[in-house]
């Protein structure tokens, strides 16, 4: 099974030891699915890391570990070029995923 897993699953993966975030984030590690990511994705989550009410939560080793994970474990899939995307305000981030990897997106 190939899963998107939106950034607020990774961040309160991170924030919290008990509950699906960290759960599906364990899933992930067993490899009871493929996780699905992109540079883009990279990109959100490292800012999202940064934000001052966020980083103040997380140890900067267990973010940097996390980015380090998905980026070396995760299957990395292209983006659509930005002219394919819909146009959608810019606090949520939709991650355009080619047809051909079919996610379950969490």
């Amino acid at each position: 099974m190939r899963v998107v897993l939106d950034t607020n699953i990774l961040i309160s993966a991170l924030m919290i030891q008990t509950g699906n975030p960290p759960a599906i984030y364990r899933a992930w590690q067993e490899g009871q699915f493929i996780l699905l990511t992109c540079a883009e994705h990279l990109d959100e989550l490292r800012a999202t890391l940064r934000k001052p009410a966020i980083a103040e939560r997380i140890r900067p080793y267990k973010a940097g570990s996390l980015v380090n994970e998905l980026k070396e474990l995760a299957e990395s899939v292209y983006a659509l070029p930005a002219s394919a995307a819909l146009p959608i305000p810019p606090t949520i981030f939709c991650w355009p995923c080619p047809k051909r990897a079919r996610p379950i997106i969490l």
